[in-house]
C-alpha cells in the first residue's frame, strides 16, 4: 500500500463510517450473526459494538495496518474474541465449511475483487451459513439520472477514498457468487446526496 492509501484513507473512510446515521444499519446487519464470524473489511472495528450476545468468535480480515490499530480500544472491550486472521478477503486463509455466518458493511465497494471476496465467503462458510450485508453501490435500475451520476463520479470517487466504488451491483454479486439472497432491503440512506446513498442490506444464505 502506498501511504495514502495506507494511512490518510483509512481516517477519511473511518470518519464517512461512522457517522450517527450508520449506528441504526449496523445494529440491523449484525443482529442475525450466530457462532463463528468471519468479518470482512473489519476497519477499525465499528461494528464491533453491535455484535450480539453468544458470538464464539470474530476473524477479522483487514490489509490496513493503520485501520487496525485504529480498532484496537473497540477489539479491547469487546466480550466477543476477535482476532486479525487475515488482509485479503479474496484469498482467505481457512478450510471450507469453517464459519457459521459471515459480515460485510460497506466493504464490496471498495475490495479490488469483489466476485473472488464472495466466492471465498461462500467457500467458508457452512452449507445454510449466511452472510449479512450493508453496502452502498449501483442505484435502483428505475433511477437512471442517479445511476450516470454514480459512473460521472467514480473515478474521482476511487482515487480519493481507498478504491471505492459507487457503481458495484450488491445483490447481482451475490448471486453471481453463488449465494441465494433471502432477504433484502434496498433504499437511499438518508443525509446524503444520492450517488453515495443507494444501499442494499440485507442476509445471503450459501447453498
Amino acid at each position: 500500500m502506498g501511504f495514502y492509501a495506507e494511512r490518510i484513507a483509512p481516517r477519511i473512510v473511518d470518519a464517512a463510517c461512522g457517522a450517527a446515521l450508520t449506528l441504526p444499519l449496523r445494529r440491523r446487519v449484525c443482529a442475525g450473526l450466530t457462532g463463528g464470524v468471519v468479518e470482512i473489511g473489519f476497519g477499525t472495528g465499528r461494528n464491533v459494538p453491535h455484535y450480539p450476545p453468544g458470538l464464539t468468535s470474530v476473524a477479522a480480515i483487514e490489509p490496513s495496518d493503520t485501520g487496525w490499530a485504529r480498532a484496537a480500544e473497540r477489539i479491547a472491550a469487546s466480550p466477543v474474541p476477535v482476532r486479525r486472521a487475515g488482509l485479503d478477503g479474496a484469498a482467505l486463509p481457512f478450510e471450507d465449511d469453517r464459519f457459521d455466518t459471515a459480515l460485510c458493511t460497506w466493504t464490496l465497494c471498495t475490495v479490488p475483487d469483489a466476485p473472488a471476496a464472495l466466492r471465498e465467503l461462500r467457500r467458508v462458510l457452512r452449507p445454510g451459513g449466511t452472510l449479512h450485508f450493508v453496502e452502498h453501490g449501483l442505484a435502483p435500475a428505475a433511477d437512471r439520472s442517479v445511476r450516470r451520476w454514480q459512473r460521472r463520479l467514480d473515478p474521482l470517487q476511487t482515487r480519493l477514498f481507498g478504491g471505492c466504488h459507487l457503481t458495484r451491483p450488491t445483490a447481482e454479486l451475490l448471486r453471481g457468487a453463488g449465494f441465494e439472497v433471502i432477504a433484502l432491503d434496498e433504499f437511499y440512506e438518508k443525509g446524503a446526496p444520492k450517488p453515495w446513498a443507494a444501499t442494499a442490506l440485507g442476509v445471503a444464505a450459501s447453498a
